[in-house]
């Protein structure tokens, strides 16, 4: 669990909470301590059921308010509902939006995210936002575990993440492309273009979150056919959902790596390509430097000890 880490290297105790779903399925929240003039930091990932987890995640952060609270931060590594960033269609709703409103409304005084899935997100906010990258995580995992780094091709599955691909691929010192899809309906692609060169190099597929995985499979097949050696997969969060499991046991991937900003525990059991990385060290370090009134710069480009 992503918050007991955290709890562990503060050499803290979890604060105590009672969560419960009354008959009528409402949430209720109980706050077990004081915390009167106390820095509150709540950590909740959108995960499982979201709509109920970010209704738990509200409650406390209002109920902690009420009690006097000084200062209440939002630790919320996967942030809900950051795919309806924007107004694609005719009345479409700009739902990540209305969740910012809700969180500021809530109470919260501060929040702390990882890699949102489109930087305009914190505009929507009229607190401070602290997006912090899970690159350098990545950057740490490929020096040490793929032993052709240094001749491999960086590859984003499309157009909006070309700007975390070619960060990725300046601080390796390596060649990047993309690949432009189109798609005919929400989770479905219709058709794939590979714009750059991967023959005879390993390729490294980088995305920010991924649902049902059938993009990054499609794109998988797409660099093995235009020459690539082999194929891995960087993801911060997995939501997966769906068909996402069998879709990966069965794609061609050397491994699928993602960060447990989201519990990645049951879906490891079921497929042996997943592997995780722990990001509770940049969350505790966020945590600290919020809390003592210091830059988070740093941790943009470093991983802390």
């Amino acid at each position: 669990d992503l918050s007991q880490k955290i709890t562990d290297h503060l050499i803290l105790e979890l604060g105590k909470v009672v969560i419960k779903e009354l008959r009528n399925q409402e949430a209720y929240v109980e706050i077990g301590e004081s915390v009167r003039g106390e820095d509150i930091y709540i950590v909740q990932s959108s995960c499982g059921k979201i709509n109920d987890s970010l209704m738990e995640l509200l409650i406390m952060i209002n109920a902690c308010k009420i009690a006097s609270a000084s200062q209440v931060t939002a630790v919320i590594p996967c942030f809900p509902y950051a795919w309806q960033d924007k107004k694609d269609k005719s009345r479409a709703p700009i739902s990540v939006k209305l969740v910012a409103n809700m969180l500021s409304i809530a109470g919260a005084d501060h929040i702390t995210t990882m890699d949102l899935h489109a930087f305009q997100i914190q505009a929507f906010f009229d607190i401070p936002v602290d997006n912090l990258y899970a690159e350098p995580v990545v950057l740490k995992w490929i020096r040490e575990n793929i032993s052709e780094w240094r001749s491999c091709t960086i590859v984003s599955p499309d157009a909006g993440g070309a700007k975390r691909v070619t960060s990725i691929a300046d601080r390796l010192d390596v060649d990047f492309a993309l690949i432009h899809k189109e798609r005919k309906k929400v989770n479905e692609v219709d058709h794939m273009v590979l714009v750059g060169d991967v023959k005879d190099h390993v390729a490294i597929l980088v995305d920010d979150m991924a649902d049902t995985c059938g993009t990054i499979c499609h794109a998988a097949d797409k660099l093995l056919s235009a020459g690539a050696t082999r194929v891995y997969v960087t993801l911060t969060h997995g939501i997966f959902s769906g068909p996402d499991i069998t879709r990966i046991n069965s794609a061609c991937f050397e491994a699928v790596v993602i960060t447990n900003s989201i519990p990645q525990e049951d879906k490891m059991k079921h497929c042996s390509k997943i592997q995780v990385i722990d990001i509770s060290t940049i969350l505790v370090e966020a945590i600290k430097r919020t809390h003592n009134g210091e830059s988070v710069s740093y941790l943009f480009s470093y991983v802390p000890l």
